[in-house]
């Protein structure tokens, strides 16, 4: 019965582990033009302590956009994890401004809030998982 338990327990420990990974396929928000990008979020290759992520596909409305520039860029560099749900110190990188800002973002099940920040001012979008 014990062992009952602690598998039990192990397999719950693990559900709720897999249920907090940032890791995975984002979705940004559509843009006005029914756009939008997949960024696949992972450890950076460089420091797998951070976390980064990777253009990996760009959307238009009528269906994928496989001649998109940016595809392959960093989009999110050097998140460090706060907490189980937090990451900060990072960047993002704002391919239509072409520009960079300080970045934090904040994990909720299947969304993903991602802020880019100028001195206290910060805006943002809300990304839902891909499955």
């Amino acid at each position: 019965m014990l062992r009952v338990i602690s598998l039990l327990a192990a397999v719950t420990l693990s559900a709720s582990t897999m249920a907090a990974s940032v890791e995975g396929v984002w979705k940004t928000e559509t843009n006005d033009e029914g756009g939008y990008l997949e960024i696949t979020v992972s450890p950076c290759s460089e420091n797998a302590s951070l976390t980064c992520g990777l253009i990996t596909q760009a959307v238009r409305s009528d269906g994928p956009n496989p001649d998109y520039e940016h595809i392959g860029k960093l989009m999110i560099e050097d998140m460090q994890r706060d907490d189980e749900r937090r990451f900060s110190g990072g960047t993002i990188w704002d391919p239509e401004a072409d520009k960079v800002y300080k970045s934090k973002m904040q994990l909720d099940g299947n969304e993903l809030e991602v802020e880019g920040c100028i001195a206290f001012f910060c805006d943002g979008q809300t990304w839902t998982r891909v499955e």
